[in-house]
């Protein structure tokens, strides 16, 4: 046989066995990722809007500072203002009728912040405002000058933010403390709209009536000590934590007083 067709190659013809190759092949060998590979698939927790996420490194101080960043961020804060007119007012008139102590059910769906800084800022004013309209009937018989107190204003607001904001932090602390579960922000809800009968009280006490303004004083004390009282019940149930129910009575009624003898004497 001629030598061209001896050499011709049989490596395109079909059913051809191709000649082994004699080189070594590379084999494949796996590795461990790296430490910040992407991790497949893509992440979809609440920080999907990045990416990948990645292993160690920069991913977990991110997170942190994302965490403490939506603390001081007001867009935070958006979804607890999102309440219309007919539930504030529901909730405020839930406020002057403490015996049924069901108000944590009815703001477990939707709690908001928008009666506490609503009431305790009216608060503030309204104490500053008929405060001093007191002080000017008291003295208004006698023949002294009558100045307005600018001091009223910074009395109220301390009082007032400092205890609405204060008190139920300090009460959050101690049922976590005792192994209750709690929230912070439903406390907060509490006690801002507890606030509401003191704003209404604060009118009637421009009675330049001694007797009177101390009945609607403890009428007010009674009222709002009760509103958180009876409904911190559902939070405390054991007979052994019962002082805490008392302890967040006797403060709602001492406030009352302080508001009495500070403003209207």
């Amino acid at each position: 046989m001629d030598d061209s067709y001896t050499n011709f190659p049989t490596s395109h013809l079909v059913g051809s066995v191709p000649a082994v190759l004699t080189e070594e092949k590379n084999s494949y060998k796996p590795q461990a990722p790296a430490a910040n590979s992407p991790i497949l698939p893509p992440n979809n927790g609440p920080n999907a809007g990045r990416g990948y996420q990645t292993l160690g490194g920069e991913g977990d101080g991110q997170q942190s500072t994302n965490r403490w960043n939506g603390v001081f961020s007001v867009s935070s804060y958006t979804e607890y203002f999102n309440v219309d007119t007919d539930l504030v007012l529901n909730r405020l008139m839930s406020s002057l009728n403490p015996t049924t102590g069901d108000f944590f059910s009815k703001i477990d769906a939707n709690p908001d912040l928008y009666g506490l800084v609503w009431i305790s800022t009216t608060l503030v004013f309204v104490l500053s405002s008929i405060g001093n309209c007191a002080t000017y009937l008291m003295q208004s018989d006698s023949n002294s000058s009558w100045n307005f107190d600018v001091n009223y204003v910074n009395v109220a607001a301390c009082s007032v933010y400092g205890y609405a904001l204060l008190v139920p932090l300090g009460f959050y602390f101690l049922i976590r403390y005792m192994g209750i579960s709690a929230s912070l922000i439903r406390f907060w809800c509490l006690w801002g709209y507890s606030l509401f009968v003191l704003v209404l009280s604060s009118f009637l006490l421009i009675i330049p009536v001694e007797f009177l303004r101390w009945t609607i004083t403890i009428a007010a004390a009674t009222t709002s000590a009760s509103f958180v009282a009876l409904n911190l019940r559902t939070y405390v149930q054991s007979d052994d934590l019962m002082m805490i129910l008392v302890a967040s009575f006797a403060l709602q009624a001492a406030l009352t007083i302080f508001i009495k003898m500070w403003f209207f004497s």
